[in-house]
């Protein structure tokens, strides 16, 4: 059995995650887990108290590493701004919003977001 990190990073949001006040909890003889206060699954961070701001500020990270990763394209004149349009659409902003349909977003997370689109677009 392995042992059991004391905090660990998510490899697709690269954000550390531990707990302070660390409790587990057995399920068998030699299973132990520990809880945590937040943790990243499938790319999106869920807490324990339900909100998304963890999961809103992730989107936002993964947002600007996918508008750096396609900066030469987007900034390109020889492709057109109807394909650059698209382009930032099917990729960045596609990225930025997977899974909030299913997020409780407060008024300031949201426009978070708009903020970071907004100065990606400028």
């Amino acid at each position: 059995m392995s042992k059991v990190a004391n905090s660990f990073i998510c490899s697709r949001c690269l954000n550390p995650v531990s707990s302070a006040d660390r409790t587990s909890v057995d399920i068998g003889a030699s299973a132990k887990l520990e809880l945590v206060d937040k943790f990243c699954y499938l790319g999106d961070m869920l807490s324990v108290d339900g909100d998304a701001d963890e999961a809103v500020e992730a989107r936002i990270r993964i947002g600007w590493n996918k508008f750096r990763q396609l900066v030469p394209l987007l900034t390109n004149k020889d492709v057109s701004l109807i394909t650059r349009g698209r382009l930032y659409s099917s990729c960045v902003q596609s990225s930025m919003l997977h899974g909030s349909e299913t997020w409780p977003v407060r008024k300031e997370k949201g426009m978070a977001l708009q903020r970071a689109e907004m100065r990606m677009v400028r």
